[in-house]
């Protein structure tokens, strides 16, 4: 049976991820914290990504203005 250097490099890939996952267990024994996926804030409080509908109605108004005014512009240097 000929070893190629796919076979070679196969090989290296799987000690290389064996080693990363013993440091991911190494890193989540260390910080239990980071199992939920969120990393800590500076003040040690889990950041939150989720906002309010009353905030991601504002932010959807905010960018239909934003892309209306990009599309306006985009208009008049067009017709300049």
């Amino acid at each position: 049976m000929d070893v190629t250097e796919r076979d070679w490099t196969r090989l290296g890939a799987v000690i290389r991820l064996a080693s990363i996952e013993q440091e991911r267990a190494a890193i989540f024994h260390r910080f239990p914290e980071l199992r939920n996926g969120h990393a800590p804030s500076a003040n040690g409080a889990t950041a939150s990504r989720r906002f309010s509908s009353a905030a991601r109605r504002r932010m959807s108004a905010g960018m239909r203005k934003y892309w209306a005014r990009r599309k306006a512009a985009a208009r008049k240097s067009k017709a300049s």
